[in-house]
């Protein structure tokens, strides 16, 4: 019997575990190897030459990429600007979706599953399609532009250019990402017990009270989770800087991936993705430790 349970633990444990190796701990493993490694004279990696007591630079391994990310301030720069990025996003995010998500929840449920598809109802289109989309609302001929433009004219201000700027890059990323912070926060608000906004009521704690007191604190493990769906993907995204924004809107994403795809810079680019997993896994870390529901002692 015992050895048939463990029969039954391994088929079930193995293949997620096989897939995790192969497809996570494989590449990341190729990742930093990668890092250590010279650049080709044509891109690439150069070839591997280790003899016992040769780790020199002939030898094909170096540290010459991390020496190089550390010297130069434009690398944290870079990364600094990123953080910003997905900070206002998901800040913006947060502000937008909870009224949304808190609607969502506290309306009727055949109205509310009407409204869980209008809001996963992007995702049934190309995700470059919505951001080349963004293009023509944003463009100079565009009525919003046209629009703006007038009301700064009528207070003496310059005409400004809304697409290949931070604003557009900033635009994209919440269209993109607000259904991530909308999900959560729904599934958390809905599990919402409305006696305790009774029982504050009749304790005479206006709405903004209850608001705060009640459901603000029992809605934080959603907006930590949500925060994390959005933060995340913010700070390795390329594409939507690489359409919306100009050239001095230039994110981790896109460095890593011009390392890759242009200079073939490996040895760079391996560095540089592991320094953004490791920013990553500390936010994670992060995020989760705050989304864990506090436990009280009584």
């Amino acid at each position: 019997m015992q050895l048939s349970n463990r029969l039954v633990k391994w088929l079930i444990s193995t293949p997620p575990l096989l897939f995790l190796l192969i497809f996570f701990a494989a590449p990341g493993a190729i990742m930093v190897l990668t890092s250590f490694r010279l650049p080709g004279e044509f891109g690439g990696l150069a070839p591997v030459h280790i003899l016992p007591g040769n780790v020199s630079e002939e030898s094909g391994l170096s540290i010459e990429t991390y020496q190089f990310f550390f010297s130069d301030f434009i690398y944290l720069e870079i990364f600094l600007k990123s953080f910003v990025v997905a900070t206002l996003t998901t800040i913006i995010c947060i502000a937008m979706a909870y009224p949304l998500a808190l609607l969502i929840a506290r309306s009727r449920k055949k109205f509310r599953n009407l409204m869980i598809m209008l809001v996963v109802l992007p995702f049934a289109s190309n995700f470059l399609i919505r951001i080349y989309a963004w293009m023509i609302i944003l463009g100079p001929e565009s009525t919003l532009s046209h629009a703006i433009n007038h009301v700064l004219a009528v207070f003496g201000i310059a005409p400004v250019t809304l697409l290949f700027s931070p604003f557009a890059v900033l635009i994209g990323m919440i269209y993109v990402h607000l259904p991530f912070m909308i999900l959560p926060l729904y599934t958390n608000l809905e599990k919402h017990d409305l006696i305790l906004l009774d029982a504050a009521q009749d304790l005479g704690a206006n709405r903004w009270q209850r608001f705060w007191y009640v459901t603000w604190p029992q809605s934080l493990p959603g907006i930590f989770s949500g925060s994390a769906l959005v933060f995340i993907p913010v700070l390795g995204m390329f594409a939507i800087p690489d359409i919306l924004g100009g050239t001095g809107d230039i994110m981790i994403g896109n460095l890593i991936k011009d390392q890759f795809l242009g200079t073939r810079d490996w040895p760079f680019g391996s560095t540089l993705s592991i320094m953004l997993t490791l920013a990553v896994l500390v936010i994670a870390g992060l995020f989760a430790r705050l989304a864990k529901p506090a436990t009280r002692i009584t």
